[in-house]
């Protein structure tokens, strides 16, 4: 299995990239540093970068719904003044309903979808401290997607190893 989902987080990991820019990690190759739980932290020198770039990330699919799958990544700001959360969703789902967060089953809200590219949807929000807290403490997230105004598909997370690896972010 690690062979099939190594691929998809490199390509997903290259794709976020590119939509934020060059200050942000390439890491399509990035190797494993370390694994935090249900974690990994992937590292990588992107080209044209000077030092090593590093992403917390886990990859989901919908329990019931396998090709429905999810890419989570935490990654500090160029400035390292602030943790972004970009999740990248597969194509076909509505962009306009964005995408919803629970945590510990509470409603957080949504955030809208940035860009899609022909590998996925991206969307993005900064962390405040609140967010980061609520993960750093919650047992589980749920990511929620929509296919149509009125399906919404709940991707589960877990958030066990996030704390720890969130905070080891270089």
């Amino acid at each position: 299995m690690s062979r099939i989902i190594a691929p998809v987080v490199a390509c997903a990991l290259a794709t976020a990239a590119i939509v934020c820019g060059a200050s942000a990690p390439a890491l399509a190759q990035g190797a494993v540093r370390s694994t935090h739980g249900d974690w990994q932290m992937r590292c990588e020198v992107p080209p044209g970068a000077k030092a090593e770039q590093c992403a917390l990330v886990q990859n989901v699919a919908a329990e019931d719904r396998p090709n429905l799958t999810l890419l989570v990544i935490v990654l500090k700001t160029a400035d390292q003044k602030s943790r972004l959360l970009r999740v990248v969703a597969p194509l076909g789902v509505l962009l306009p309903s964005g995408l919803g967060l629970k945590i510990d089953d509470k409603d957080i809200g949504r955030a809208g979808f940035v860009r899609c590219l022909t590998t996925g949807c991206v969307a993005e929000v900064v962390m405040d401290d609140a967010l980061l807290g609520q993960l750093k403490t919650g047992k589980s997230a749920t990511f929620i997607v929509f296919q149509t105004p009125e399906e919404g598909v709940g991707i589960p997370v877990s958030l066990s190893g996030f704390g720890p690896g969130v905070e080891t972010l270089p």
